[in-house]
């Protein structure tokens, strides 16, 4: 079916009946990508309609400065299916998937770039998946194309160093293309550049997580929007990621440990120095003047991180009890005989 048969069609079926609830939302992030945009339509469309099922595709634009929001509005104006956000200036591919996540509405949401590289036709393997109860999946370019050293190598040790640190055994993080629970999506708070630990926040909410191989092609028009630079990044996200999935609720034990650390070193030189003064005086101000220095550093040091530990159990408290937000995540409740007995009577 044509581009042009494919709109023609939404222009009769959607001016004539409303549309069911989406089964699944479809959200790619756009940046400059005026030349891609219609042709990812096109095969979101064959892909989506051979499935048989509802669905929506939800496009952002991400402040771009081409013709791609343009494009946008001329398919959302002729298929009522299509949603378009436009943001007001590039905030980058996380915040375009915020934005998108917060507009869709089907009960599973697929999420994918918007160049081309991710290619719909295999938007079905991902579906089968969620099919068998996984609450993500997650797509891993098994055989990437991407120059050896500034991509593949850097992507390969970031991923690695991911999985060690996060606990969650995937091969590639840096991929957009997967596939969520909505339920679950709606848990993990994106901010900064924290898309590719989607899984890994999830994990934390005890979602089950597979992955699938997927293909991994040449960019046809534009140019990439990535670099080397995005893979230095990845080292403060880790630390990030490895402090929220293993502190986040008791910041006072990360910070104690340190502290713990810098205190036990700060005692151990002034106990070595003061027993050095007592058997053999030695002037230690003057022959182990750096060693007092380093010890007080130390101790100071080690205050101090006490006192940020204690200061983030305050804040944990605080998000706790103002906001009524409960340490856990509930999957499903089965209630008892009994609890439906007393429902059955408050309602009588």
């Amino acid at each position: 079916m044509t581009r042009q048969s494919h709109l023609a069609t939404q222009d009769v079926v959607t001016s004539s009946f409303p549309l069911p609830s989406p089964r699944y939302s479809i959200v790619v992030p756009f940046h400059n990508e005026e030349q891609n945009a219609r042709a990812l339509y096109d095969q979101l469309i064959d892909v989506m309609t051979s499935t048989g099922e509802t669905f929506e595709l939800v496009f952002v634009d991400d402040g771009s400065a081409d013709r791609t929001f343009r494009v946008l509005n001329e398919i959302s104006a002729r298929d009522a299916r299509v949603t378009v956000v436009r943001l007001r200036r590039n905030y980058g591919q996380t915040s375009g998937l915020a934005a998108g996540f917060d507009h869709a509405q089907g009960e599973y949401i697929i999420a994918m770039d918007g160049d081309l590289q991710h290619d719909p036709k295999e938007i079905p393997l991902f579906l089968d998946k969620l099919a068998d109860g996984y609450d993500i999946v997650s797509g891993w370019r098994k055989h990437r194309i991407d120059n050896l050293w500034l991509r593949r190598i850097p992507s390969r040790c970031a991923n690695w160093l991911m999985a060690r640190l996060s606990g969650v055994d995937i091969h590639d993080f840096g991929t957009t293309f997967k596939a969520y629970r909505r339920d679950v999506i709606k848990e993990v708070s994106l901010y900064g550049e924290l898309h590719r630990f989607i899984p890994a926040l999830a994990s934390w909410y005890g979602a089950s997580i597979c992955e699938v191989p997927t293909g991994n092609v040449h960019r046809q028009h534009g140019k990439s929007h990535y670099g080397i630079s995005r893979t230095f990044r990845v080292i403060f996200d880790l630390i990030t990621i490895r402090f929220l999935l293993g502190y986040l609720g008791r910041p006072l034990h990360y910070f104690g440990k340190l502290a713990a650390v810098a205190t036990v070193a700060a005692a151990a030189i002034s106990g070595a120095l003061v027993v050095e003064k007592l058997m053999w005086g030695t002037q230690v101000l003057t022959e182990h003047g750096p060693l007092i220095i380093a010890a007080a550093v130390l101790f100071v040091t080690g205050l101090q991180l006490l006192a940020i530990g204690l200061l983030g159990e305050m804040q944990v408290r605080h998000f706790h009890e103002a906001t009524g937000r409960t340490p856990y995540s509930i999957s499903r409740v089965l209630p008892s005989k009994y609890s439906n007995a007393l429902a059955a009577g408050r309602s009588s």
